[in-house]
C-alpha cells in the first residue's frame, strides 16, 4: 500500500476535507477494492489499533460496513450501542465516550442524533474520531463512497451532471455529497417538493430543478434519497402515492429518458415511493455497488487516519 497522507486526524465532515485529501482516499479505496478481490481478504495495516463503533442512531449498512472495514484490516474492535447502555441511566455523550477511551481505544466512529456530536468529541478527546453521521448535518463516508462509485461506473467525477433527488431538507447525505461533488468539479441539481428543498441551499452551488423529468433528462447520475419520516415533526407532502407520483423513480420513467442514466440511492429504500423494484433493481441501477465500495472507502479512511494519527502522536 502506497504511503500517503491525510491533512487531518479526524473525518468530521467533506467540508473539511482538501481536494486531495479527497482524491488521497478514492485512490487508496480502489487499492483496497482490489484487495477485497482476493480469495484471502485481510491484511494487517490496522493490527494492534483499537477502533469503538458508537452508535447512538440505527444503522444496518454503516455499522456492518464499518465493522467489516476494521475486520478486514485486522484492527480489534468494540461494539457500542446505546439501547441497553448507560445513556438509557442519564449517561452524557462525553462520560460515554470518555468511559470507552479508558480502555485505551484509538479511533471512534461516532453516530449520533445531535448535529456537531462528532466535532464536540474530536475537540475534547486525544482519540481519533470519524464521523459516521451526525444529525442532518453530514455523513462524510457516504459522500466519499458515492463518488467513488460515480467515478467507477462513468470514469470520471469532473463535469459529470449529478442529480440528487429526495428529502435534500434533513439529508445529511446530501450535504456531504454537494460539497464532495463540488470540489471534485461535478455539477449538481437538487430536486423534490419545494416544503423539502432547504432555502439556503443555492447558496451550496447548486442548481433547484421541481421538474423531476427535465431533471433525469439533463443528469448522467441521479442519487435518489429516502424520505425521512423520522425526523419529520410536520406533513410536507399530501401522501406517499402523491410523492411517488411526482418524484418517485420508475422503470417506466427511465425508458422514457433520451438516454441511459446511472441509479443510486444510500439505503435504505422506501420501495414504491422514492423508487419502484423495477427501478432500483434494474440494470441501471449501482446500488450494490455502493454497498460494495462503502466496505473499500472505509478502509481506506481508517487505514489514512490511523497513519496519520502515528505521525502526529
Amino acid at each position: 500500500m502506497t504511503e500517503q497522507k491525510l491533512s487531518t486526524r479526524h473525518l468530521i465532515g467533506i467540508k473539511n476535507l482538501t481536494v486531495e485529501d479527497i482524491q488521497t482516499i478514492l485512490q487508496t479505496s480502489a487499492q483496497f477494492k482490489e484487495v477485497l478481490q482476493r480469495p484471502i481478504k485481510k491484511v494487517p495495516s490496522l493490527r494492534d489499533v483499537t477502533i469503538a463503533n458508537m452508535f447512538f442512531e440505527n444503522s444496518t449498512r454503516t455499522k456492518l460496513s464499518f465493522e467489516l472495514a476494521e475486520k478486514r484490516l485486522s484492527a480489534d474492535i468494540i461494539n457500542f450501542s446505546s439501547s441497553g447502555s448507560s445513556v438509557s441511566k442519564g449517561e452524557t455523550l462525553l462520560d460515554t465516550v470518555q468511559n470507552i477511551l479508558a480502555m485505551k481505544v484509538d479511533i471512534i466512529v461516532l453516530r449520533h442524533s445531535s448535529v456537531g456530536a462528532a466535532k464536540f468529541i474530536a475537540d475534547r478527546v486525544k482519540a481519533q474520531v470519524v464521523n459516521a453521521g451526525d444529525g442532518t448535518h453530514e455523513h462524510p463516508t457516504q459522500a466519499l463512497l458515492d463518488a467513488y462509485s460515480i467515478q467507477e461506473a462513468l470514469g470520471y467525477i469532473k463535469g459529470a451532471n449529478v442529480a440528487i433527488i429526495g428529502d435534500i431538507l434533513h439529508s445529511r447525505v446530501a450535504l456531504s455529497n454537494i460539497i464532495c461533488l463540488n470540489k471534485l468539479g461535478a455539477k449538481v441539481t437538487v430536486c423534490g417538493p419545494p416544503t423539502l428543498i432547504p432555502k439556503f441551499i443555492q447558496s451550496l452551488g447548486v442548481q433547484v430543478d421541481y421538474d423531476l423529468d427535465r431533471v433525469l433528462n439533463h443528469c448522467d447520475v441521479a442519487n435518489v434519497l429516502r424520505i425521512q419520516t423520522e425526523r419529520m415533526d410536520l406533513q410536507y407532502f399530501p401522501s406517499a402515492n402523491e410523492y411517488a407520483q411526482f418524484f418517485g423513480i420508475n422503470k417506466a420513467r427511465l425508458d422514457r429518458l433520451n438516454k441511459k442514466i446511472i441509479l443510486m440511492h444510500p439505503g435504505p429504500i422506501n420501495r414504491g415511493v422514492e423508487l419502484s423494484t423495477d427501478a432500483a433493481d434494474s440494470e441501471q441501477s449501482i446500488i450494490l455497488d455502493q454497498v460494495e465500495n462503502g466496505v473499500a472507502v472505509r478502509m481506506a479512511v481508517l487505514y489514512l487516519l490511523a497513519n496519520q494519527g502515528k505521525s502526529l502522536s
